[in-house]
């Protein structure tokens, strides 16, 4: 699969969950936390597993340890983010959990020592900017907002950790494993701390489906797959689109709108991923022409 390829796929696991905050506010009207998100992985686990019984059956270790781990790191950023919704609203949920987009080469650059390019760093500003512009109000820190900058950290992990796991993995089997693991673990948590339950109304049913189906069945399956093809950096900035179509989603079914501020945002999260397409591209270029001793006899 060619990169570009891999990074528009990206882009559609960011607009299914984008529309997630949405779905989660819905289903946490009836259900506890980790009630909802042991439905939500569970459902998409049998699904997957349903459609591709043949490839999950040839599973080896490597991919079940991979699969826990990522299960673990999943579950920790889902659970961060269902209880920060307790305590703050849907757009400062989106703008911290959109972090990872800094957290990312942070990360690689502080742990593994990695040189980030500058035209990533750049690009990762100017999402961050636009992220915070799309907000439409000031932030005031809550409770809720820690959990979100820690849900934030926890995937910028899983990202790391998966670009890792794709590299030795069956891709389309690591990401049906990491969905059992969620689930799994889940349940657990449920049993002991909640009353494990199915959802009691149409809302309810309707999100738990989309969570499921859409947001984490497609979602978690498709970005490994994808995120074999590109960088960890790269996937993270494509995350950061997560909060605009959260603001679509919210205007075309909520009736909530943006300000001209909000818009400006967008565009800026937009000019960011095309300055690192378009300064990528140029670098390489340059570095193409720069050495043609290469092509010396």
């Amino acid at each position: 699969m060619k990169p570009h390829k891999a990074e528009l796929l990206l882009l559609l696991v960011t607009m299914f969950w984008g529309s997630s905050y949405l779905f989660m506010k819905m289903g946490l009207n009836t259900l506890g936390e980790f009630n909802l998100i042991a439905l939500r992985f569970g459902l998409a686990f049998i699904a997957a597993g349903v459609i591709f019984y043949k490839r999950l059956r040839n599973v080896n270790a490597g991919t079940l340890k991979y699969g826990a781990v990522l299960g673990f790191l999943l579950l920790a950023v889902f659970t961060c983010i269902t209880y920060g919704l307790k305590t703050t609203t849907t757009s400062n949920a989106g703008f911290l959990v959109a972090l990872t987009v800094i957290f990312v080469p942070m990360i690689e650059v502080l742990v593994f020592r990695k040189r980030s390019q500058l035209q990533q760093l750049f690009g990762s500003l100017l999402a961050i900017t636009g992220i915070g512009l799309t907000l439409n109000s000031s932030l005031h820190m809550q409770p809720g907002d820690l959990l979100c900058i820690l849900a934030a950290l926890f995937y910028a992990v899983h990202i790391l950790v998966t670009g890792k796991a794709v590299k030795s993995c069956d891709t389309l089997n690591l990401g049906m494993v990491q969905l059992g693991f969620t689930g799994g673990f889940a349940w657990i948590l449920s049993a002991v701390w909640e009353t494990p339950a199915l959802p009691s109304s149409v809302p309810g049913w309707i999100a738990i489906l989309a969570l499921g189906i859409l947001c984490s069945a497609c979602g978690f399956i498709l970005q490994p797959i994808a995120q074999k093809y590109t960088s960890p950096t790269r996937t993270g900035l494509i995350f950061s689109l997560e909060p605009v179509f959260a603001a679509f989603f919210g205007y075309w079914f909520a009736g909530e709108q943006l300000s001209v501020q909000g818009y400006a945002g967008a565009a800026l999260v937009l000019l960011g991923i095309l300055a690192s397409e378009l300064l990528g591209k140029a670098n390489i270029k340059k570095e193409h022409f720069s050495c043609p001793h290469d092509y010396e006899a």
